[in-house]
Order: C-alpha cells, then structure tokens, then sequence
C-alpha cells in the first residue's frame, strides 16, 4: 500500500470505515487530507517519494558539517511587545552557547565573507576600506554622517528582508551548535507557549478579532462551528491565505518534531527521547482535532513546496565560482559546496513547484502595497521570537523563522538573481552566512517532518 493511501486510512475516516477501525476509537469522519493540495498543483505522494527518498538523506549529511552546524544567535534580546515575559526553569529549556575557542576560525569571521581571500582581510584593513570608500565621496564627511551613511546601507539592506536580523556584532550574540542542541520536546507549554502563538496568528495573520481559531486553549469553546474559521480563510486573497498557511505549516512542523523527539522515560540512570504516539494523535488526529489535523498537516507541504521552490531558485547564486562555504578547510569546503549543489538541483528537478507568480500579480500599486504588508508582518512575527520563554524553543523559532524569511527574498528576487555575475561580487542580491545556514536548516526541518511522517504512520499501523 502507498503511504498516502495508508496515510489516509489512519488519519482520516471514510463512509466506509470509521475511526474505531483504525485510530483513535471514534467514529465520525474527518475532513480528508486530500492528494492534491489547495493551491498548489501537486500531490502528497510525490512530495514524499521525493523528499523520504532523495531529497531528506542529502540535507541530513549536509546540515552535520561544521558550516550549517554552527549559527549565532542573541538569545539574550528582551521582547519588545510585553514585560511581564518569564523565562523557563526546566532544564531542557537551556541551550549551552560553543566556548569561544569552538568554532572554525573561517566561521568566527564575518558572516557575509564568502571566500579565503575575503575572510583573510583584518579588521583594521576592513576599516581602512570602509573609510576610503567614505571619504571617496568627499573628505570632509564628519563621523555623525559616516554614520549615517552606514545606517543608510544597512536600511537599504533591511528592505529586502523578511525578518528582524540579529546583530551579529553584539557582545550578547553566540554561536550555538545546533548538532548539541537539537530540536525536541522540553517541557514548555500552557499558557506562555500558547500567548506566543496567539500573538501571531491573532495580530499578524491578516484575521479579525471576530474569528477565532479552532481549538484554541486560551480561548475554551472558540470551536469553529458552522465552519466561520475556514468560511474566513477561504475567502481571503490568495496572498493572505498563503501567508496563514505558511505560518500554519512552520506550526504543524514543530509540533511533529516535539512528538517525534518526546521525552519518554525520566529517570536518575536514564533519559529517553522518541515517538510519542499519543502526543502526535492528540495535534493530528482528525477525530481529536474535528477536522482540523488533516488541514494543519496540509499546510505542512504547502509550506514545504514554498521553501523548496526557494532552493531551487537560488541555485544561480550558490553556484557562482565566487561562492564557497568557508571554514578554512579547503577539501572539505569544496565537497559541501558540491553537496549543496546537488541538493539545489535535486530541488530544481522537482516536478510540481509551488508558482510563486501568482502572489501579488494584479495591478502593480496594489501588488506592492500588499507585498510590503505581507513583509512587514512577517517581520514582526521575527520579533516575536524573542518572547519565548524556553531558550531552546527560542533558538529554533529564530532559526526557522530566519531560514522562511530568507526563503521569501528569494523567490521575490528573481530578476536580482538571474542577473548576477559568476566572479564579481553579489551586489544586487546578497545572502549572509547566517541567512545560509538558516535557510537550508529550516527546510531540513520541514524535510525532517515530512519524513517523520512516515514513522509515525509505520508506527500507528504496527500500534493497531
């Protein structure tokens, strides 16, 4: 049996056969996670054939590497929307930043460097640059306008970007690696967990107060009955229904991570991480969840043909001979290059892409007002990641949030890309180290899930 048929005969109940079949014991139907996906012209089973059989192995061998293994992050930025933010006390919650000593020296320098030669230039070279580039304007520019010339450079920058950036230069900004601090469940939930996903779906999801969301803890009763929610939802433009979407998607891929990597066994000799069953029916289970599992695992692969669809338009930057993953390890540096590129042409082969074309395609004043509100949430859902209490919860929301909002400036710069040079430098369009290894982490999460599809649904057929 195919694992989408299979898929479907566990998760979702059809005239025929009823829950108590299979699942969960119940016996009402669901509303079916459906081959073909709602705006996309693709199908379930070809994602996963695809991702489980070619695509998953190779991202995983890659994301090991010392290049995409180490991100620096400020965990430390207080939240910017409300004060009474607590921190959480369980251990699982903490992340242990690299000792300064632990990251490849081609690492430690600055992020936007690609090369040997770039990386080699000191700091006081660096300044030297800077200034002549300054004073090649006119020599009598004071250090306030240098300033403000910097800043300038760095607003032009910031209007590209999807997401608040960290500042890298900052004394509270570590690396982290990633290998060492994996995804998983830690313990952090109630209320504090759930006011941060409200805070994104409530204020920057395009929705009214008037429609809640369903199933909704903090809001008992806010079921979706006579189908308001999805009412809503549909008749939105197809640009705000994407933007919920997305958002739904990156939630549902969490979620399968916590329950793929539970925390099982407690105890003085032993902690034990695996598939919690019971966790993964209780967010998925179209009976559980009336309906609305199905929808949320849906939006999964829509967001996965969305950040697919951005690594294999990206391909043209990353294959430029100017480009290499820097570590200082020239063999090594050269074969993750290849890798990658192998992973961005496996990516280009795909053969149903998400067509970002039809995102902001009618008339040209309305596209761009609407393209730069569809930014401009997005990057206040970037803020909102330094409200999470759990440190670990935070350090991975940054980094999927980063990697999705890199992942939207590429498929929105097409022209930008297509009309760079091989040798010179990225002028037009540039990514930094950190939006690199943010990017190809974050689909390895979503690959991750995808996959993690699969076990659950081996898991749920030998379990009944």
């Amino acid at each position: 049996m195919m694992l989408t048929s299979l898929f479907l005969m566990l998760f979702c109940t059809f005239p025929h056969q009823s829950l108590q079949d299979t699942v969960s014991g119940a016996g009402t139907y669901c509303h079916q996670l459906t081959e073909l996906l709602e705006d996309c012209a693709c199908d379930v089973e070809t994602i996963q054939e695809f991702n489980n059989k070619k695509l998953f192995p190779k991202v995983q061998e890659l994301l090991k590497n010392d290049y995409f293994r180490y991100y620096k992050v400020n965990l430390k930025k207080p939240c910017p929307f409300w004060t009474d933010n607590s921190h959480c006390g369980l251990r699982d919650c903490a992340v242990k930043p690299c000792e300064p000593n632990g990251v490849p020296a081609g690492i430690r320098s600055e992020s936007f460097k690609y090369t040997k030669d770039a990386n080699t230039i000191s700091p006081h070279e660096r300044e030297c640059e800077t200034a002549e580039k300054l004073g090649a304007v006119n020599k009598s520019l004071s250090e306030e306008t240098k300033q403000a010339v910097l800043d300038w450079n760095r607003h032009d920058d910031s209007t590209d970007n999807f997401c608040e950036i960290d500042d890298e230069q900052s004394p509270d900004a570590e690396y982290v690696d990633l290998l060492l601090n994996p995804e998983r469940y830690t313990g952090y939930k109630g209320r504090e967990a759930w006011k941060i996903w409200n805070s994104i779906y409530d204020e920057n999801c395009f929705k009214p107060n008037s429609v809640r969301r369903p199933l909704n803890p903090l809001f008992p009763g806010s079921g979706d009955e006579g189908g308001t929610f999805q009412s809503w939802l549909q008749d939105l433009c197809l640009e705000k229904r994407s933007f919920y979407r997305t958002i739904s998607g990156l939630h549902t891929s969490i979620n399968i991570h916590l329950s793929a990597r539970y925390l099982l066994q407690d105890t003085w000799y032993e902690r034990k991480w695996g598939h919690n069953i019971t966790e993964f029916k209780q967010r998925f289970d179209a009976q559980i969840t009336t309906g609305e599992g199905p929808r949320r695992l849906q939006n999964l692969y829509f967001l996965y043909l969305l950040e697919l669809r951005a690594l294999a338009k990206a391909l043209p930057f990353f294959e430029r001979s100017a480009f290499q993953l820097y570590t200082g390890n020239e063999a090594v540096d050269t074969r993750n290059k290849n890798i990658l590129l192998e992973i961005l042409s496996l990516a280009k082969s795909f053969p149903s892409h998400f067509d970002e074309h039809s995102l902001f395609a009618g008339e040209k004043k309305e596209s761009e007002n609407l393209k730069e509100e569809f930014r401009l949430h997005f990057k206040n859902i970037s803020r909102i990641m330094d409200c999470i209490g759990c440190f670990k919860c935070r350090l991975w929301g940054k980094l999927q949030v980063q990697g999705l909002g890199t992942a939207l400036k590429i498929l929105f710069s097409e022209k930008q890309i297509n009309s760079l040079s091989d040798s010179g430098p990225a002028q037009r369009f540039h990514l930094t180290r950190q939006d690199i290894v943010a990017l190809l982490n974050a689909f390895g999460r979503i690959s991750t899930s995808v996959w993690e599809l699969q076990n659950f649904t081996e898991l749920l057929k030998s379990a009944h």
